[in-house]
């Protein structure tokens, strides 16, 4: 196996194991099958999440991980941080496994318990509640509350190990919260999550247990796995083409379980109770509300904003309280727990229900927990309470299996794992949930629904993936491994060479010498992934990592130049945001300098560096750094604009005492200016932005414009049959070419045969323009044109490693050139390739200012202008 290709496999990521074995007969015969497999996958790897479903039995699991991580240390003390009413459940049931005495238990059963630890009375777990960390004073089990850590009464790095129940619950004390509580973990050496319901829309979320459990760096993997909106800063998404390997990454630290026969077990008695929603919508009872100005809002609108949410939620209070007492004087004898969101709910469901008992932040926090407790027990009726308060963590199917929503919210883990402290297993009875909503929340409804919708299809792919692998993860490894390689394909043209491959691997096959000039846009670190592909070199870790993968190349790009002659390298320095480096404030990776110092090691001499300016305005809107307002707030906050730069890089002349390359470019002064020399010798310098448009960016276009464009196009040159033909079949590849009409129509020369009549005015191509593809730093025309003149003569060879959509190639044959160029994405290599062959028929192809030219059409108030379409591309 070659060093390169050990570098490639080293990049596939699964969970480290950095726990020890345990054999079944180690752990407590009352924990089910599927319990007792989570336990032996967890410990053996150390730092584990266990996402299990509603009754699957977290709460065992997480003792015996606890018990035989102590005891397999030969002492120290465990840490649980549960939600406030979570550890009567804990007591419970280490009382349980300590004794065998419990619901469900029989008397073989228990016999077999009792035995078992009468052979080690060391096997008994035993939990102590403590809120400091000074209460802990012997060797054992411990639990706390999240809020003890939280206020920093506790210091979780005095314990050896440290589950996390209900870890989902930190949301509710707000996202620095969460970000930063997960930090406070880091000299535990072994650590677990368990929740039911990690959040479908939150990836983000994932990728902080992943944090917590030293599975990977947070901002390690939002690179590695999510693309970033390059006109808003913080939108990220999941990179379509990486969601299988997003998805098998996490199954191998974190098991996500519907059912015990998701693991091969039998489901006997894990059977989830039928669950029935009942909505009631409040309309004609709601008081009209008063809006800014006094102006009356007669009728209810589908808001969206907070104020008006709140208002809303104010204005609808008593008839929403109303129908709550209402639906317990239609069933007086069930137990019901009654959710609300705001203390005057409370109060007013305290006047309206007779009997009922609140549970409210204010209270001390044994008082919480016992009315909790009673309500558990079936001593309590009602109990009314927040989601925030007891909607994590607490078992109520016990004595209870009807609930009432008096109004919803936004937060859908809230939502639902309040309503799963009905509906889980060994809940007896069919669940009746109550959601009580206006009509001006019917949105807010229908949003909740569909995120409940988005985290089915989440538990699908995760629990698709345990089924196939189990908890195997040198199989998903041996799944990730195969999108390492790529085949090599060769197109070939008059004065153009275009490889589809690894630019490492083609580089080495190069001939020594053979390249006159380099002219290329690294990909800046680990910023952008251009492919799925393992051997993309934006797929790595981070700026050390990616320059390990440029130590491969660059010592071949130093072996095919030409002795004394010239590697022009663009680059850019990277923002980096406070929220990932922790320091608060966004900060500036100097790439460009890294980039220089890392050619230099490898032998290039440094001669200079061009840099080109770019446009404050748009780059703040990229990255919120730069802001105005900011600024006025500290200035010290503000930095500068980030140009890009061309760094000057020589290959050593053969003879160190003589300051030319073995071949000089030569100019005759005559057809090289003065004038010229002067810019040209600048270090500062401008370009029109120009390139090559990608097939996403035409497609970005709309019909209209796009057609417009092909047929003026077409009309400037020369047709070329199998280019029409070939155009149009890789924007059909991208779902970009209509089937209702003809979008690449060639334009006539013949003035009786018309093809100017418009027949899309009425399409309306907003959607498509979302589709336009947002590249991070586009390699310009007029700056390869002025690096390829300056820095080599006619005939020679010009090479980029990464070639994109081949513009090095193809602004260097009407230079008259030759060009040649790597580029590891299929889809890029296609669009090039029919550019160049384009370009060799001498067609005038298409560049992006002619996209963004204002159309032939309306004119005056209905004419778009030209920062319209500006903003559009």
């Amino acid at each position: 196996m070659s060093e390169y290709r050990r570098f490639l496999e080293g990049k596939i990521k699964l969970a480290p194991s950095s726990g020890f074995e345990v054999a079944d007969s180690e752990i407590n015969p009352l924990l089910k099958p599927h319990q007792r497999a989570i336990v032996r996958w967890a410990l053996r790897g150390g730092r584990r999440a266990i996402f299990a479903a509603f009754g699957l039995g977290k709460t065992p699991i997480q003792i015996e991980i606890m018990r035989l991580t102590v005891r397999h240390e030969g002492g120290g003390k465990a840490l649980i941080i549960a939600p406030l009413g979570v550890r009567r459940e804990f007591m419970a049931t280490a009382r349980l496994l300590a004794t065998g005495e419990g619901d469900g238990v029989d008397d073989q059963m228990r016999a077999v318990v009792v035995a078992w630890i009468a052979e080690d009375p060391t096997r008994a777990p035993s939990i102590a509640f403590i809120r400091r960390t000074e209460e802990a004073e012997a060797d054992g089990l411990y639990i706390t509350n999240y809020e003890s850590v939280r206020d920093g009464k506790l210091d979780p790095n005095a314990f050896i190990a440290a589950t996390l129940d209900e870890a989902s619950v930190l949301r509710s004390y707000g996202s620095k919260t969460f970000q930063t509580f997960l930090a406070l973990f880091d000299k535990v050496r072994f650590r677990f999550v368990a929740t039911a319901t990690p959040n479908p829309n939150r990836h983000k979320e994932l990728i902080h247990y992943a944090g917590f459990l030293g599975v990977m760096d947070t901002g390690q993997a939002l690179t590695r796995w999510f693309q970033r909106n390059s006109e808003r800063a913080g939108d990220l998404t999941l990179y379509p083409h990486k969601e299988d390997e997003f998805w098998l990454w996490m199954a191998s630290w974190a098991v996500v379980l519907e059912k015990p026969s998701d693991l091969g077990f039998d489901d006997t008695g894990y059977d989830l109770p039928p669950l029935r929603i009942i909505e009631h919508v409040i309309g004609d009872e709601i008081a009209p509300t008063v809006g800014r100005g006094g102006m009356v809002d007669l009728l209810p609108s589908s808001t969206v904003s907070v104020q008006d949410t709140a208002r809303v939620k104010r204005n609808s209070l008593a008839a929403r309280v109303a129908r709550v007492a209402d639906i317990l004087r239609q069933d007086p004898e069930s137990h019901y727990v009654i959710w609300h969101d705001l203390e005057d709910e409370r109060r007013a469901i305290e006047k309206a229900v007779p009997g009922v008992t609140s549970v409210f932040g204010t209270q001390e926090l044994e008082e919480r927990e016992r009315r909790i407790g009673d309500f558990s027990d079936g001593l309590i009726q009602y109990l009314s309470t927040k989601p925030v308060l007891a909607g994590s963590g607490c078992n109520f199917q016990r004595h209870c299996h009807k609930a009432i929503f008096s109004g919803i919210g936004h937060k859908f883990n809230d939502f639902i794992q309040a309503v799963h402290r009905l509906q889980r297993f060994l809940q007896r009875h069919d669940v009746e949930i109550h959601v009580i909503y206006t009509e001006a929340e019917h949105r807010t409804w229908r949003g909740l629904l569909a995120k409940w919708e988005q985290y089915r299809e989440m538990v699908r792919r995760m629990v698709e993936i345990v089924k196939a692998h189990g908890l195997d993860s040198p199989a998903m490894a041996g799944l990730l491994s195969r999108s390492i390689g790529v085949e090599r394909i060769e197109a070939v043209g008059d004065g153009w060479t275009a490889v589809h491959a690894d630019c490492v691997e083609e580089t080495a096959r190069m001939a020594e010498n053979s390249v006159d000039l380099i002219v290329t846009s690294i990909p800046f670190g680990n910023h952008y992934e251009y492919s799925a592909s393992y051997n993309d070199f934006g797929h790595t870790d981070d700026d050390d990592h990616f320059f390990g993968q440029m130590d491969h190349l660059t010592p071949n790009l130093l072996r095919v130049l030409k002795p004394g002659r010239i590697a022009a390298v663009h680059v850019k320095d990277r923002i980096l945001f406070g929220a990932v480096t922790g320091h608060g404030r966004p900060t500036v990776s100097p790439f460009h300098a890294k980039t220089l110092f890392h050619y230099m090691a490898h032998g290039f001499l440094y001669q200079g560096m061009v840099t080109v300016v770019t446009d404050v305005v748009r780059e703040n809107n990229q990255t919120y750094r730069l802001g105005y307002s900011e600024m006025c707030k500290d200035g010290t906050k503000m930095g500068v604009g980030s140009p890009e730069y061309v760094l000057l890089m020589a290959k050593p002349q053969s003879d160190p005492t003589r300051g030319y390359a073995d071949t000089p470019v030569a100019r005759e002064k005559a057809a090289y200016s003065l004038a010229r020399w002067q810019i040209d010798a600048h270090a500062f310098w401008r370009s029109s932005g120009n390139r090559l448009p990608t097939a996403g960016e035409l497609s970005a276009l709309g019909p209209d414009r796009l057609a417009k464009l092909f047929t003026a196009w077409s009309m400037e040159g020369v047709y070329d049959y199998e280019t029409h033909v070939r155009i149009g079949e890789a924007l059909e590849v991208r779902g970009a070419l209509p089937s209702s009409f003809m979008a690449l129509a060639p334009g006539s020369h013949d003035p009786d045969v018309w093809h100017d009549v418009n027949r899309m005015l009425t399409l309306n191509s907003a959607q498509s323009k979302k589709k336009l593809e947002a590249h991070i730093c586009p390699l310009q025309f007029d700056i390869v044109d002025r690096l390829i003149e300056r820095y080599s003569m006619p005939g020679e060879l010009v090479f980029d490693p990464f070639g994109g959509l081949m513009t090095v190639p193809y602004r260097a044959l009407p230079l008259g050139r030759r060009g040649y160029a790597v580029e590891l994405n299929a889809g890029y290599w296609a669009d090039g390739v029919k550019y160049l062959e384009a370009m060799e028929r001498e067609i005038s192809t298409p560049s992006l200012l002619d996209m963004l030219a204002p159309p032939a059409g309306p004119s005056g108030d209905d004419a778009p202008s030209s920062d319209d379409e500006m903003e559009a591309a």
